[in-house]
């Protein structure tokens, strides 16, 4: 499979794993996956995540992640049929953040009549 095919696949199930624990634990909300980066050789993923309070707030939640990483490292095997499973690395996404920035520069824009 090639990487790009296998970070969508890694994406939503990551995404689908995130739905499920979060509605079971409270610890886990608020949290949004936006994106899996695997590095070359596929032995590392990137779990891209945003929340509302920001880096802060992702610090703060990233002590629990880690004690849920084994966990989903294993869910993930057993759900994907992938000959190998890379480790997996908790990351905030700012270029999310930065993102939605733009978008309410833009809205502020559109509401003022310059754009």
């Amino acid at each position: 499979i090639k990487k790009a095919q296998k970070e969508k696949i890694l994406l939503r199930e990551v995404s689908t794993l995130f739905m499920q624990a979060s509605q079971d634990d409270p610890q886990l909300a608020g949290i949004m996956i936006t994106r899996v980066e695997l590095t070359p050789d596929k032995g590392m993923c990137y779990i891209y995540m945003y929340l509302e309070g920001g880096l802060e707030a992702f610090k703060e939640k990233l002590k629990y992640l880690k004690l849920f990483k084994p966990s989903l490292r294993k869910s993930l095997a057993d759900s994907l049929n992938f000959r190998y499973m890379p480790d997996l690395t908790f990351a905030f996404d700012s270029q999310y953040q930065k993102e939605m920035e733009i978008e309410q520069l833009f809205e502020k824009l559109k509401e003022e009549g310059e754009l």
